[in-house]
């Protein structure tokens, strides 16, 4: 038997609050006879353990009843938890309540307290109404339709069932509209996490197409709350991928003032905010307006605070992954590699409480952000190590530009350590990726081109040579707008000016920034 047979029943528990699992027992304690007391007992087990290792719960309960048919078992206690969620968490959200308030109309129909229905059905309507759940809306209208039917249309007049049929089509209609933008921003942002941002005029070409469909599909008439924030952040996304950063800027800033009009949505779904302060914050810092980056993290910090926001465990997931990838970022900017690195007791800490809830591909670009500090501090084995993390997690594979800079940072790694067997190899097989992939951009090319020249030179005065030309290259490549995508990751110019005065590259970065501030 596996020892991870079926470990949905472990996942759910442990994901489970304290308050949740004590509302879970005091309802299943509730029923003392038959299986279903069980339930506690082996709620306990699977809670107490971190891991889940069937075999050894097997062990455990061995002569225990319940484990003749443990699959079933299994999917009640599920059930069981389930059941106890909903309950708990009934009034948690609009739609928790919509849903509730339908429910109950549903109940009362079938007993034929029509006008009690009526009722329920109304603070179902107007809640709905007043939160732009449109979907929710022409369930509701069904509902209405369903009650106009039994009662033989009495009391209804040709004008109510005009409006009626006029109410439906402008539900369906903003529906429509916002399928639609949905549509366009789900396949611009499968490229843009595939490839990232734009290395050629034919991905210009390719965003564009998106862009112009963006425009032509426009209904103002259809507008909504969710349609108008969908096509700031569109917008903002298309900017972005094809380094328009001012532009991207001014739609993230759209989005959050939408946002700051509407609180109660906020409050609802507070991942929209988070996502464009997080957004911003990022683009203000590549913009080199630090200050307006620093002010917008400490709002981001406090925002579910300022917002009486009740905190779940994605929002906290978030809130960890992305202010240390955030302030990661400004100071590796400022060069102040010491204060990153003083940051890794915090990340490990957090990939221990939030293990595999953290999104691959977040932990993926928190690992290289530590693996370019240690580099920063000349820490080449260390940072080898964070760089390893990103090589051989495969559920990143999707994400070429963060996986082709990976590679061009582990081929300095093995320079800097002089690896003079390895580093052949490790260019060739870089070499051989980003021909796979069709990322053989001009950066890229040249790049591992002078990394091949240097680790075949032993002349120290020819290396220093070779670095000198390349630094010339690539700051010519740092203004093109198809190019300079290399340097977010990483301050190559930077790296080779250190070697070239035999200095320190945190020293340099510091004096850029000080100079940049001035």
């Amino acid at each position: 038997m596996s020892k991870t047979a079926s470990n949905a029943i472990h996942e759910l528990i442990h994901s489970l609050t304290k308050s949740e699992k004590r509302y879970f027992k005091v309802i299943s304690s509730r029923h003392t006879i038959g299986e279903k007391n069980n339930y506690i007992t082996l709620f306990d087990y699977i809670d107490q353990h971190e891991e889940y290792d069937e075999d050894a719960l097997f062990t455990h309960f061995e002569g225990e009843s319940f484990l003749n048919k443990f699959s079933i078992t299994k999917s009640r206690l599920y059930e069981s938890i389930m059941k106890a969620l909903s309950a708990f968490h009934s009034s948690s959200s609009i739609e928790a309540q919509i849903h509730r308030l339908i429910h109950s109309a549903e109940i009362l129909f079938k007993k034929s307290l029509y006008q009690h229905a009526k009722r329920q059905l109304l603070s179902a309507e107007k809640l709905a109404k007043k939160n732009d759940r449109f979907g929710m809306l022409i369930e509701i209208s069904n509902l209405q339709k369903k009650l106009i039917e039994t009662e033989g249309y009495a009391k209804i007049k040709e004008e109510q069932l005009n409006k009626i049929k006029d109410q439906d089509a402008l539900y369906y209609s903003k529906l429509q509209y916002y399928a639609e933008l949905w549509n366009i921003k789900s396949k611009l942002f499968i490229d843009l996490n595939k490839r990232g941002k734009v290395r050629s005029n034919e991905e210009v070409n390719a965003y564009k197409l998106l862009i112009d469909e963006l425009q032509q599909t426009s209904n103002l008439e259809a507008r909504s709350f969710d349609s108008e924030y969908l096509y700031y952040h569109i917008n903002s996304a298309y900017y972005f991928a094809v380094n328009n950063l001012e532009k991207s800027l001014y739609y993230l800033l759209k989005n959050s003032a939408l946002l700051r009009k509407n609180t109660n949505r906020i409050k609802q779904e507070p991942n929209l905010y988070f996502s464009c302060l997080s957004n911003a914050i990022y683009i203000q810092s590549k913009l080199g307006n630090y200050r307006e980056a620093l002010t917008l993290l400490k709002d981001l910090k406090e925002f579910p605070v300022t917002f009486s926001i009740k905190m779940n465990r994605d929002l906290e997931i978030k809130l960890f992954s992305s202010s240390l990838s955030i302030e990661l970022t400004l100071l590796i900017h400022k060069g102040k590699f010491e204060e990153a690195i003083a940051l890794e007791n915090d990340l490990s800490v957090g990939f221990k409480a939030y293990k595999n809830n953290i999104a691959p591909l977040r932990k993926a670009y928190l690992n290289f952000k530590m693996a370019v500090a240690y580099f920063g501090l000349a820490e080449y084995t260390t940072s080898l190590k964070w760089i390893n993390k990103i090589l051989n997690n495969h559920n990143v594979d999707h994400k070429e530009d963060l996986l082709s800079f990976t590679q061009i940072l582990n081929v300095m790694v093995h320079l800097e350590l002089q690896h003079e067997e390895l580093l052949p190899y490790t260019i060739k097989s870089t070499q051989r990726f980003l021909k796979s992939r069709n990322r053989t951009y001009k950066f890229e090319s040249l790049f591992l081109k002078y990394m091949n020249k240097i680790s075949k030179s032993e002349n120290p005065f020819e290396k220093e040579d070779i670095l000198e030309e390349i630094l010339a290259k690539i700051k010519i490549l740092k203004d093109d707008k198809f190019e300079s995508e290399a340097f977010d990751y990483f301050d190559f110019e930077s790296w080779i000016e250190s070697k070239l005065k035999n200095g320190s590259m945190a020293d340099i970065r510091k004096k850029k920034y000080q100079l940049f501030l001035k």
